[in-house]
C-alpha cells in the first residue's frame, strides 16, 4: 500500500504505524525498548503503530527521533520556496502574515497606449 493523495486519513495514520513497525524490528527493538529511549509510555508506541488517530504528534515525533528518521520529515513537508520575484520584493526580510486574497485592479477606462494621457 502506498500513500497517495486518494488515501483516507485513518488508513493512511495505519500506513505510518505500519512502517514504524518495520523500522523499529528492522532496528531489533522491542516496542517496550522504543518506548524507554523515546520517553514515551509504551502504550503510546502501540496506539502509533497501530494507527491511533489519538496519539499525539509530539510522540510521533520523538519515535521519529529514536528511529533516525528526523531528518527525512523535510521529505513530508518540504520547506517553501519564494519565487525569484518575490525573493526580491522581500529583499532579505522575512515575511511575517499572509496577505490574503488580493482582487485584481479595476480598470475605469478602456486601456491605452499612454497617448495624450
Amino acid at each position: 500500500m502506498n500513500a497517495s493523495k486518494n488515501i483516507n486519513d485513518q488508513a493512511l495514520l495505519q500506513l505510518l504505524g505500519e512502517r514504524l513497525a518495520q523500522l523499529r524490528l528492522a532496528k531489533n527493538l522491542t516496542q517496550g525498548q522504543l518506548a524507554e529511549q523515546a520517553g514515551l509510555g509504551l502504550r503510546t508506541v502501540q496506539r502509533l503503530e497501530l494507527g491511533a488517530s489519538a496519539t499525539q504528534l509530539s510522540g510521533f515525533l520523538r519515535v521519529c527521533r529514536v528511529l533516525g528518521l528526523v531528518e527525512r520529515l523535510d521529505l513530508l513537508i518540504p520547506e517553501a520556496v519564494a519565487s525569484p520575484m518575490a525573493q526580491l520584493k522581500q529583499a532579505g526580510r522575512k515575511r511575517r502574515r499572509a496577505s490574503g486574497n488580493t482582487a485584481a485592479p479595476s480598470l475605469t477606462g478602456p486601456w491605452t497606449w499612454g497617448e495624450g494621457a
